[in-house]
């Protein structure tokens, strides 16, 4: 029977290809490549952002993190997330929208320069081809295994392969419209596939199921141990939720060009913040379900560890439970879920990193303005360079060794609080120039690079004392003093810089120093 979950599956790959293009329609310009003109309904966009920031990690993760006793500690950070994802929508969409941008780093350039905007694309497609080639091959994993249960026993490095091509086929072809409607396709199969999950566990467990887990503390929402080795070194500590939650929402979404990307995509303003905010909505929402998945998960196999059910980690409870707990093609549909998840990710930080590429990068030494079919041409090329290379990091990345989920986190604290702490630079310290933002984004990245690296906090755990590095969330916040602090004392060493108006289309002009605004898909003006 498992042939029909075989079946189900690679219908699902060719469909969401072909749906993706039909969908997108025929490119024209670099523009409706990246940003779709304009055009995009919120909701789907909306959609895309979660379909985006959701690995299939996170698919498979957060029940088993519910399932082992983190509650719905995952929910509790969605909080904080909403919060940054609110300020983002208040302070930095208006600066994208009203300038026509198709890149978040075009402000930067309007502001101080293009020597900062290329640094900051420059730092965006490295980390971001660094984190998304662990994300690909650590997603590689469970699918492994839940193919080697269809009998298909693929290596990483092929599964790594199809991955791609099949993604990059649409992506190259439909930009990031086809991105876009195939992100919300492939999260109404995830979310609808944990809806079901749910349905089905609650129909095993009954209301004495749901009362255990209650009970047992499965359904904890807040951790308010405030400890301060506690609060500083665990993710769910209420205040490094709440708080750093919210920075670290405001680097991610605001200033990460795979995130505000699909956002310029929108119609209008309003449309972009109401994206935005949705996402945020959506997100918790979708924390809650593979949560309660997790707590049912625990009442269904009546508290008994991972080790006792024959399983290697939690993360294997879930997918565990799709293929042995679930009827054919219907669990075929759920690992088609699995894989969209994957899929997702994938596309879109291949169309961000080309839109940056181009936009931000090799858009900055034309001396004339390119023709629209040049700029696309280059779009696509360059979509294929970033697809090959990921591929082969990914590829790479399997032959090492290491915790490939802590590796993928890490990353992100390098450099999140140098891109935030830019734009708010930009936005706070009117002295400031293009000199002192250079030196304190690399100063910035420097510092963290040490922090992330080498700083460990002594926490006690089961009476043993255990050297363990800062939150994650925290590094966001630190990144962005250290950013305003060096540049905010740079800039009294010299004349405040003569300040001219940008206009931006739609809205209040931008005072900015720099050399000019580069126009969405069009030249210098």
């Amino acid at each position: 029977m498992r042939q029909l979950d075989l079946v189900v599956i690679v219908v699902y790959l060719v469909a969401i290809a072909v749906l993706g293009l039909r969908l997108a329609g025929r490119q024209k310009t670099a523009k409706d490549y990246f940003v779709g003109e304009g055009h995009m309904p919120w909701w789907t966009v909306s959609f895309s952002v979660v379909a985006t920031e959701t690995s299939v990690l996170t698919v498979i993760s957060v029940p088993g993190g519910a399932y082992s006793g983190q509650g719905f500690g995952n929910v509790e950070l969605a909080l904080g997330y909403v919060i940054g994802r609110v300020v983002v929508a208040t302070v930095l969409i208006p600066l994208y929208k009203r300038g026509g941008f198709v890149s978040a780093y075009q402000y930067l350039g309007s502001r101080f320069g293009l020597r900062l905007q290329g640094l900051a694309s420059v730092t965006f497609v490295f980390t971001r081809l660094l984190a998304e080639g662990v994300r690909l091959f650590a997603s590689s994993i469970p699918i492994k295994l839940l193919l080697d249960e269809f009998g298909v026993h693929a290596s990483y490095r092929v599964i790594i392969i199809v991955l791609t091509l099949i993604t990059v086929v649409y992506t190259y072809l439909g930009g990031i419209k086809a991105v876009i409607w195939t992100d919300a396709i492939q999260m109404g199969l995830y979310l609808g596939g944990a809806i079901l999950a749910i349905a089905v566990l609650s129909g095993h467990v009954g209301g004495d199921g749901f009362a255990g887990a209650l009970h047992s503390g499965h359904f904890k929402l807040f951790d308010t141990n405030f400890d301060l080795a506690h609060v500083l070194t665990s993710p769910f500590a209420l205040p490094t939720a709440i708080i750093g939650g919210a920075i670290f929402a405001m680097a991610s979404h605001g200033s990460d060009q795979l995130i505000v990307q699909r956002v310029l995509a929108t119609r209008s303003l309003r449309d972009g913040q109401k994206a935005m905010i949705a996402s945020g909505v959506f997100v918790t929402l979708q924390f809650a379900a593979f949560s309660l998945v997790g707590a049912l998960l625990w009442s269904y196999n009546q508290g008994k560890d991972f080790k006792r059910l024959g399983l290697t980690s939690a993360d294997n409870l879930y997918p565990n439970f799709i293929l042995h707990g679930l009827p054919v093609v219907i669990s075929g549909l759920l690992v088609a879920g699995i894989l969209g998840a994957a899929m997702g990710s994938l596309s879109s930080a291949l169309n961000s990193m080309s839109n940056s590429t181009v936009a931000d990068i090799i858009h900055s030494f034309f001396r004339s303005t390119p023709s629209q079919e040049s700029l696309l041409k280059l779009a696509r090329v360059m979509t294929l360079v970033w697809a090959v290379l990921m591929a082969v990091f990914a590829c790479a990345f399997s032959a090492g060794t290491g915790n490939v989920y802590l590796t993928g986190l890490t990353i992100a604290g390098y450099t999140y609080g140098a891109l935030l702490g830019a734009f708010l630079l930009g936005r706070l310290v009117k002295r400031a120039n293009e000199v002192d933002s250079i030196v304190a984004f690399v100063v910035t990245v420097a510092v963290m690079t040490y922090i992330v690296r080498d700083v460990k906090i002594d926490v006690t755990v089961a009476g043993a004392t255990v050297p363990t590095a800062i939150a994650a969330q925290w590094l966001v916040p630190i990144g962005v003093v250290i950013t305003l602090v060096v540049g905010g004392v740079l800039s009294l060493f010299h004349r405040v810089p003569q300040v001219h108006e940008i206009p931006l289309p739609g809205g209040e002009p931008e005072s900015g120093t720099g050399p000019g605004r580069v126009a969405a898909g069009a030249g210098r003006e």
